[in-house]
């Protein structure tokens, strides 16, 4: 449970800099603004522990270092309430002025599952050994069954907003011919995969909706029951494989061609889909309410029967009714968010539970998910290309980034997982336009003024201005796709490009337009005003930045992996060094 979240906060501690310091693409301080409000008061409107760095002697760009580096060393402890509350708050804290750059759907996905977290996890650490177990709680089930209903609600939703979103390439089965050239970073393997038979990314895209789709609803089967009972354990796992393929072969319309390959479509119209899911959804979340009140009864049951002495038993009981209402009132208010699949879902959500979902949605307890609602890059990956000249005629030369495609000849890199945020967030950028993502104004006026902690971000190694930064900047929009396979293997390019038009005009580092554009986002201080400098403590800056200097010799992605094979060393050694049950 900790490995992950060490890895979370071992990339958020080193991108403070580029992305949100004082010279930042979007500093962290325009979210900071307090207007002489007290500590409660700004904490009331911008919950986030970075308004305590004036109280340690930090400003906000290595306090958010600070909170990094917590996070990352404290989920090296134990799993308990305290711990988990700690590492959610921080990664809250980070969030609160991460914006265009933190939201992202797996970062509230991480706010919620670190919430249930804190409900599954015990409230202070234990000595385990292996020949005497600590027991289960009774109320442990109902807190995991929390942890279903999230996987439940992320499956769900990402298969069907597929298609209620009417996109072309998922009705037409298309989508996975798409997918592997047009995903966000891909990497080498996603080449020869979109190079797969067509009729195979079909059969795969069926199976993605039916996984998504049809399936999640057996986190709920009543394994355990079913598996007390060997011979019925048997017949209905037989069964239900029965069902599945027999259902995708109705359903999309499987059939074998006399080519000798498969061929298959959606058998089913928008119309009917929607009518099923107008039917259903309210039907799951009506199963869902029962499975949950089964376990809570029988938490209740065990809560009452287990304990051996009086005292035992009221406080098993009084944490099991603590965590059978938790439970149930996160329950409800998730179904605030899940109903919005259908109309029809605003029948199930009670009024009071959509007040509720309104007054803590700013914490993410609960959200709504949908991952590739619609399959982006179908006439080619687009692609922003920054370019930079000292000429307004030219020549212009490319600026690189280090993960996402650029020059048609660099090999896709493998990333997981390590998450570059600037990469990925110019992969949305060129889905729009300039207009619609003013960070991008603030970027380029950091490459036209140097600025060495945003240049950091990009392959300084290919740098194209490495002594003085270019005169003028501009960006063009290409269209990427991935080369033939003959062409490859004869040691040709993993991409070819064309260039669709201009993404922004011509800037330059006085150009009056943009900098009142940047002094309208508090970016840049008003004319004729400057920052106000904070004081930092001097031996907290030095160790943050021989840290950062330190860390910045290796590369993200090998960082990252390095701390997790470390971690699974301390796991397996751990493991090894418990006493035998002999």
């Amino acid at each position: 449970m900790s490995g992950y979240p060490r890895q979370i906060y071992g990339q958020l501690a080193f991108i403070c800099f580029g992305l949100y310091g004082e010279n930042g693409v979007l500093p962290a301080r325009t979210q900071l603004e307090n207007k002489g409000r007290s500590l409660a008061s700004s904490l009331q409107t911008k919950p986030t522990l970075l308004w305590l760095a004036p109280y340690i002697g930090l400003d906000t760009e290595y306090m958010m270092d600070v909170l990094a580096l917590m996070g990352m060393f404290t989920s090296q402890k134990f799993c308990t309430v305290p711990i988990l509350f700690g590492l959610w708050s921080l990664y809250y804290s980070l969030y609160q002025v991460g914006q265009t750059f933190m939201w992202y759907q797996w970062d509230i996905l991480l706010l919620e599952a670190g919430a249930l977290c804190i409900l599954v996890a015990p409230l202070r650490y234990q000595v385990q050994s292996r020949r005497r177990p600590l027991p289960p709680s009774p109320s442990d089930p109902v807190s995991f069954w929390l942890v279903r209903w999230l996987l439940f609600r992320l499956m769900f939703a990402s298969g069907v907003v597929k298609l209620t979103s009417g996109c072309p390439t998922w009705w037409g089965l298309t989508a996975l011919s798409v997918h592997f050239e047009s995903q966000c970073l891909p990497t080498p393997l996603a080449w020869y995969a979109h190079h797969l038979p067509e009729w195979f990314l079909k059969l795969c895209t069926a199976h993605a909706s039916i996984m998504e789709v049809g399936l999640p609803i057996l986190f709920f089967f009543p394994n355990r029951f079913v598996r007390r009972m060997y011979y019925a354990s048997q017949f209905i796992n037989f069964l239900v494989h029965f069902l599945v393929l027999y259902a995708s072969v109705v359903l999309f319309n499987i059939r074998w061609t006399p080519n000798n390959t498969l061929d298959l479509n959606i058998a089913f119209t928008k119309q009917e889909f929607d009518w099923a899911l107008s039917k259903a959804l309210p039907a799951v979340i009506y199963v869902g309410l029962s499975s949950l009140t089964i376990h809570i009864l029988k938490a209740v049951m065990l809560s009452v029967l287990e304990p051996q002495t009086t005292f035992a038993k009221v406080t098993t009981l009084l944490s099991t009714v603590f965590y059978s209402a938790a439970a149930m009132f996160i329950f409800g208010i998730s179904i605030v968010p899940f109903s919005t699949l259908h109309p029809v879902g605003n029948t199930t959500v009670i009024p009071a539970m959509r007040e509720w979902h309104s007054r803590l949605d700013h914490l993410h307890l609960t959200n709504s998910y949908g991952l590739f609602r619609r399959m982006t890059g179908v006439g080619g990956r687009p692609e922003v290309i920054i370019v930079g000249s000292n000429n307004m005629e030219g020549p212009w030369k490319e600026y690189n980034f280090l993960y996402k495609p650029s020059n048609v000849n660099n090999t896709p890199p493998f990333v997981a997982p390590h998450q570059p945020r600037l990469d990925w967030q110019m992969w949305f950028a060129a889905l729009g336009t300039y207009h619609q993502n003013p960070w991008l104004m603030s970027l380029t006026y950091r490459l036209l003024t140097g600025q060495k902690e945003v240049l950091n971000l990009l392959d300084t190694a290919r740098n194209p201005f490495p002594v003085k930064p270019p005169k003028y900047i501009k960006a063009n929009l290409y269209h990427y796709h991935y080369t033939p396979w003959s062409q490859r293997w004869a040691g040709g390019s993993w991409w070819t490009r064309e260039e669709v038009r201009e993404y922004f005009p011509i800037y330059s580092r006085d150009h009056a337009p943009l900098l009142d554009y940047l002094r309208n986002l508090k970016i840049l201080p008003e004319k004729g005003t400057a920052v106000p400098s904070s004081k930092v403590n001097f031996v907290v800056k030095s160790v943050l930045d021989n840290l950062r200097l330190f860390v910045s010799h290796v590369e993200a992605s090998i960082l990252l992996w390095s701390i997790f094979m470390a971690g699974c060393v301390i796991i397996a050694t751990k493991s090894t060094s418990q006493p035998s049950r002999k």
